[in-house]
């Protein structure tokens, strides 16, 4: 791993000088130099206090590969669900990693999404098309196309296609839950 090159990617991409940089860590201007062109070694002590000040956390620093920003289709994966007559399409792959999670959920008609209980986190909703009903606890909230919802996940919750068309759902969870 080119330790120094990586430093000095993230200290452009902060917009910050070699001195900028040098002067928030109490070091020289020469060593943060030698640190970018491989020519000393930082201690760890000093690695993380890069880090921290580049805002970088170190497990993000020493992933060997980058992280992906864009995702096209060939990313998404999908999930049919035959009993509950709904389709997931998962637009960001590996949502383990990620503190939230955004699926396409399409909802045939007399189809819902799985029940879920309780739990900590919160979830934000956008009907694309047709409409839905929200079901927290026992109280229910009918959702239409170009509407949005939003809840803290502390009650039960469900959404459930009552209409006679195909509703789809862009549905945001966090920490990922689908």
């Amino acid at each position: 791993m080119d330790i120094g090159s990586k430093i000095r990617a993230i200290r452009l991409e902060s917009g910050l000088t070699q001195e900028e940089l040098a002067k928030r860590l109490a070091l020289s201007k020469g060593y943060i130099s030698q640190l970018e062109h491989n020519l000393a070694s930082p201690s760890m002590t000093t690695l993380f206090a890069v880090l921290e000040v580049l805002g970088v956390e170190p497990s993000d620093f020493f992933q060997e590969t980058l992280d992906q920003v864009v995702f096209k289709p060939s990313d998404f994966s999908k999930e049919v669900n035959g009993d509950l007559k709904h389709n997931i399409r998962r637009i960001l792959p590996n949502t383990i990693k990620y503190d939230m999670e955004p699926i396409m959920i399409e909802i045939q008609p007399g189809g819902a999404s799985i029940k879920k209980d309780r739990h900590a986190g919160e979830a934000f909703g956008y009907v694309l098309e047709s409409e839905i009903t929200l079901y927290l606890n026992l109280k229910k909230h009918v959702v239409k196309t170009g509407e949005t919802f939003y809840y803290k996940a502390k009650k039960s919750h469900q959404i459930v296609n009552h209409t006679n068309k195909k509703a789809i759902v862009l549905w945001i969870s966090t920490p990922p839950m689908f």
